[in-house]
Parts: C-alpha cells; sequence; structure tokens
C-alpha cells in the first residue's frame, strides 16, 4: 500500500490560506477610508437666535407737534358737536319712526342727520390728515411718532362711534 503524498493536502492548505489573505486584504483596503469629522460643523455652531432690534430714537419734532395738538383740539370740539347734534337727530329720528318717508317730521330728522354728516366728515378730515402725516413720516424714512399714533388712535375711535351713532340713528327711519 502506498501512502498519499502529502502534497496535495499541502496545496489545498496554500490555496485556502491564499483565498483568507486575499479575503482579509479586501477588508483592509475598506477599513482605510477616511470618514468625515465628528466635530461640529460651520452651521452647527451658528445661532438661531433673534437678532436684537435696536430701537430708533425718535426726535422731537416741534410742528408735528402742534399738528398733533390741532387736531386733538378739533377732535374734541367734534365730538361735543356731535353730542348735541346726535341728541337732536334721535329725538327727531324717534317722533319720525312711524311718519312716511318724505313726510314734515322724516325730512326734519334727514336734515338733523345730515348735519350730523357734516360733523362726522369733520372727524374723517382729521383722521386722514393725522394718517397722511404718518405716511410722510415713514416715506422719508423716520421711525414712527408716538405722539402721533396717540392722536391717530383717539380721532379714529371718535370716527368709529359717530359712524355707528349716525348708522343706528338711520336704521330708525324708514327707507326710501
Amino acid at each position: 500500500m502506498t501512502k498519499p503524498s502529502p502534497r496535495p493536502l499541502a496545496t489545498g492548505r496554500f490555496a485556502l490560506l491564499s483565498c483568507a489573505l486575499l479575503a482579509s486584504a479586501g477588508c483592509v483596503q475598506e477599513r482605510a477610508k477616511t470618514y468625515p469629522s465628528l466635530l461640529p460643523r460651520t452651521i452647527e455652531s451658528r445661532s438661531d437666535a433673534e437678532p436684537v432690534a435696536v430701537a430708533p430714537v425718535v426726535e422731537a419734532d416741534p410742528a408735528l407737534d402742534q399738528v398733533i395738538a390741532t387736531s386733538l383740539k378739533t377732535v374734541e370740539t367734534a365730538r361735543k358737536d356731535f353730542a348735541i347734534g346726535a341728541t337732536r337727530a334721535e329725538s327727531a329720528t324717534r317722533v319720525a319712526k312711524g311718519d312716511a318717508v318724505g313726510g314734515d317730521r322724516w325730512i326734519e330728522a334727514q336734515t338733523a342727520l345730515a348735519e350730523l354728516d357734516i360733523i362726522h366728515a369733520q372727524s374723517l378730515s382729521i383722521v386722514t390728515d393725522l394718517e397722511q402725516a404718518a405716511l410722510a413720516r415713514a416715506a422719508d424714512g423716520k421711525p414712527p411718532y408716538p405722539a402721533l399714533d396717540s392722536a391717530h388712535a383717539v380721532a379714529q375711535t371718535e370716527l368709529e362711534a359717530e359712524t355707528a351713532t349716525v348708522a343706528r340713528l338711520q336704521a330708525l327711519l324708514p327707507q326710501a
């Protein structure tokens, strides 16, 4: 009996060892890849906080202060005149409530409402003038003027009250 030669076994071991070396060589190459840094990127270190807005310094405007003072006086006068006219118009509309359109009492109530419309138009003019002053400041690149904003709010409130009163009184009269 002949003994098998150790060579075929050695050749098989060599082939197996060669395959293992080749396979591990591929792994070594993959491990040699460079990966991105784990340090924070520039975008990650920025702040998302709102920037602090610096309030602009509002310089005194004597000419505008004079316009505001005149406007507020006119609003107060209009308020008083409107209250007197509204009392008269309300009593005239209550008397004319049952009157036909075109009747004497209806015409008297319409006349009283027309007088209120004149005062109401003056109030609207004041609001418009104050709005124009604010727009002019904005067009010149100036910051809002607190006294102007306050005067506008007062005039606007009076205008809205007058509008509501006129609408309420007109609703009491028969419509043509």
